[in-house]
């Protein structure tokens, strides 16, 4: 279980907690329905408000080995669902909040690296024999996973149009960009 990869469920937690809760599972079925597909790849845009760090933290408690979620969404409308389990922390998840990374950065023009760097790091401690200090590219190191393991990753960015919000430089935009696209 790490902060990006493979996180626990306590995001979601707080939600949960809330006074004010509004059961969203639904969206978990849908993607359920499209996962292993060409239709997997959403972006969930919305206005600013609406929720959409919410159902980040859900989807990620939801798929995350690092997480144990029966229980969390037992009583939800996605644990009346006939395949409620068949997904269930079952999926190395990497979670970025680009925000996040922007903000913790020094240089913003540095924050591919950054992503890359952390991420990388988390994925070395869980699989070593994969991931030398040789791999340098997120893409490449996920590759290589999925080639040893078998096994196919759940992305979910987070903010992901901060850089392109925040920044003028057209270099920093075209590089984060290429970066997004790379990992998919």
């Amino acid at each position: 279980m790490g902060r990006f990869v493979n996180p626990d469920n306590s995001a979601f937690q707080v939600a949960l907690n809330s006074k004010i809760y509004i059961d969203k599972t639904g969206l978990i079925a849908c993607m359920n329905d499209v996962l292993d597909s060409t239709d997997g790849y959403i972006c969930n845009s919305r206005p600013r408000r609406f929720g959409k760090s919410y159902a980040a933290n859900m989807l990620a408690a939801y798929y995350s080995k690092g997480a144990d979620s029966e229980e969390m969404f037992f009583d939800l409308e996605i644990g009346k669902t006939e395949d409620f389990k068949k997904h269930l922390n079952k999926y190395d998840v990497i979670h970025i909040d680009v925000q996040w990374f922007l903000t913790n950065c020094e240089e913003a023009e540095n924050v591919v690296a950054y992503i890359t760097s952390i991420v990388l790091d988390e994925l070395r401690e869980i699989y070593p024999e994969i991931l030398s200090e040789d791999v340098r590219s997120l893409p490449d190191g996920l590759s290589r996973v999925k080639d040893k393991t078998g096994q196919k990753f759940i992305i979910i960015i987070d903010e992901w149009d901060c850089v392109i919000r925040n920044s003028n430089d057209q270099a920093l935009v075209h590089k984060y960009l290429q970066f997004l696209h790379s990992l998919f």
